[in-house]
């Protein structure tokens, strides 16, 4: 099917729009399709209407297609507009055309619109109520997800909440660790000493720059002292009388336990936190700090005023101790003999208690005359340290002179002293070596019970170890006869009696020191040993004793025989003392 003609004029315009209402009706396009087809040709006939001219209108059935085409007449160039709707039903019969002025025609075409029209409408009304649904259902959704990005939001912050909480929580677990283990290092490191001096240099050197900018220890020199020649601060001197920590600063510091105070006269623009060295009765002293930064965080102030408790607490260890071991000190001293004077035959002395402890120990040595005037050297060890130990020296020492007054050779005081201790203090031990100097007699008598030989440097120079065999440890539970030995004895000659804690090592052994000291003693000339017998003490000790750890009492005995002529007659001159 064809239908071509002219079109110049609206009724030729509205002929074909009718017509081809009529044709897409009959070949069954759908209405809505049909009233898209009939409204876009008719824009496109206004259009050409409004340009003017002749246009041709050409309706084209075929092939199951409807195809509309209007172009200009004649062609002038322009591309002709169409369009197109599918057919998907044949013509029942004949489509007459519209013909122009054809009232019936015109009204059928207009009731044929108001139809498709209306159909569209409804058809516009169901998609309107669609969209109404889908828009409820749009706002609904939106709503959800708006509710949605507010629940994920609000667990988002949450989450960033408990993230930083657990954030500042580890942050807070992390500085508290570290102040439990500066604590205990600090703690530690204090409590170690007993020099109450290096205690008071130590605690600033812990505490500056970590957790101070300056750190200033004040020591009372006296228990019921409170008023130093040095200008304190007002704080500290408050600290040192209440006993309490004191903060003066120009705003509170709010710090646990700690009292609030003006700002100090003399740092008017410090922060100072003023703490007392705290004791069983009274403040040893004041520890004034000032902060590393602005102000203290509040833990580290409750940290630091610990710290200076526990500082409190080994400075009052360490000035007890150094009370107490001056006491040993004396007590020891005094239970040491002043050596006699004897003519021909001159005798010095070295104590040195160990770097250790109450340094006191059970090391002693003696000399004395027997009334047969023979002069009595002796030098000992009880096992041992502390006062037990120094009480059973003293009573050996006593047990000894007693003894020695009833005569006897040194083997004989020994073993009289072996049967002493056996039964005084069965699980106590000594070592002891004794040596009798005889006047008129070039000959020295000795012996030991399980102590170091003694060395004997000969006036050549020549040093040997007197290692006969000795008697075993006095006190063990074993009868014994300690034997008794002989030496020639020349003038000049010096003999080095001494205590283990002088030539034992604990990785070397005896036998090198032993070997040492004679070497020492070898390298003196005899006009040394004759004119300064004590300062040749002194200097075998320094050397000896630069590799020790004084973990040991140590003693020396040099006993020297003159080296001029005739002195042994001069010796026998004098009867005992």
């Amino acid at each position: 099917m064809n239908h071509t003609w002219p079109i110049s004029t609206v009724s030729e315009a509205a002929r074909a729009r009718i017509t081809t209402a009529r044709v897409a009706a009959a070949y069954g396009v759908p209405p809505l399709e049909r009233t898209r087809l009939a409204a876009a040709l008719s824009a496109r006939l206004r259009q050409c209407l409004t340009k003017g001219g002749s246009w041709q209108f050409v309706l084209t059935v075929a092939a199951g297609s409807l195809r509309v085409e209007v172009s200009p007449s004649p062609a002038d160039g322009e591309r002709p507009w169409c369009v197109t709707a599918p057919c998907p039903e044949p013509a029942a019969g004949p489509v007459c055309d519209a013909v122009a002025g054809d009232a019936t025609a015109l009204s059928e075409a207009l009731l044929g619109a108001d139809e498709d029209t209306a159909l569209v409408l409804e058809r516009l009304a169901e998609q309107e109520e669609l969209v109404a649904f889908h828009r409820e259902e749009l706002h609904q959704t939106n709503q959800g997800v708006l509710a949605l990005h507010a629940e994920l939001d609000a667990a988002g912050r949450a989450q960033r909440e408990a993230f930083a909480a657990e954030r500042a929580a580890r942050r807070e677990a992390e500085d508290g660790r570290r102040r439990l283990t500066f604590l205990a290092d600090a703690s530690a490191a204090l409590t170690a000493s007993l020099n109450h001096e290096e205690i008071a240099r130590l605690l600033p050197e812990l505490l500056v720059p970590e957790y101070a900018r300056t750190a200033d220890v004040w020591l009372f020199d006296a228990e019921d002292e409170r008023v130093s020649s040095v200008p304190r601060a007002a704080a500290a001197v408050i600290a040192a009388r209440t006993g309490r920590p004191q903060y003066a600063a120009a705003d509170p510091g709010g710090l646990p336990g700690v009292d609030d105070q003006p700002p100090s006269a003399l740092h008017p623009g410090r922060s100072l936190l003023c703490v007392p060295l705290p004791t069983r009765s009274a403040p040893l002293g004041v520890v004034t700090l000032t902060p590393p930064g602005e102000r203290w965080n509040p833990d580290d102030a409750v940290m630091l005023v610990e710290l200076t408790r526990r500082a409190g607490g080994a400075l009052d260890n360490a000035r007890r101790f150094e009370h107490n071991r001056d006491i040993a000190e004396t007590l020891q001293r005094a239970l040491l003999t002043d050596l006699p004077t004897t003519p021909g035959l001159r005798l010095a002395a070295r104590y040195l208690p160990a770097t250790y402890g109450l340094n006191i120990g059970g090391d002693w040595y003696d000399a004395f005359r027997q009334p047969d005037g023979s002069l009595i050297t002796v030098i000992g060890d009880v096992t041992g340290h502390g006062l037990h130990a120094a009480v059973m020296m003293s009573q050996l020492r006593t047990a000894l002179r007693a003894y020695a007054v009833d005569g006897g050779s040194p083997g004989e005081l020994l073993t009289r002293l072996h049967m002493f201790l056996h039964h005084l203090q069965p699980d106590l031990y000594a070592t002891a070596v004794i040596a009798r100097f005889q006047p008129g007699e070039p000959v020295l008598t000795w012996a030991a019970a399980g102590h170091p030989p003694p060395v004997l440097r000969g006036p050549d120079g020549r040093v040997r170890t007197l290692d006969a065999k000795p008697g075993a440890m006095l006190g063990i539970p074993l009868h014994q006869e300690i034997a008794d030995h002989t030496v020639p004895l020349e003038p000049g000659s010096t003999l080095a009696l001494y205590t283990d804690g002088l030539v034992e090592r604990r990785a070397q052994g005896i036998d090198p020191g032993i070997e040492r000291l004679a070497a020492e003693l070898g390298k003196f000339r005899a006009e040394e040993l004759d004119a300064d017998l004590d300062g040749s003490a002194e200097r075998i000790l320094e050397p000896m004793l630069s590799d020790s750890e004084r973990d040991d009492d140590v003693c020396l005995l040099l006993c020297h025989m003159d080296g001029q002529a005739g002195s042994h007659a001069d010796s026998r001159a004098r009867p005992g003392s």
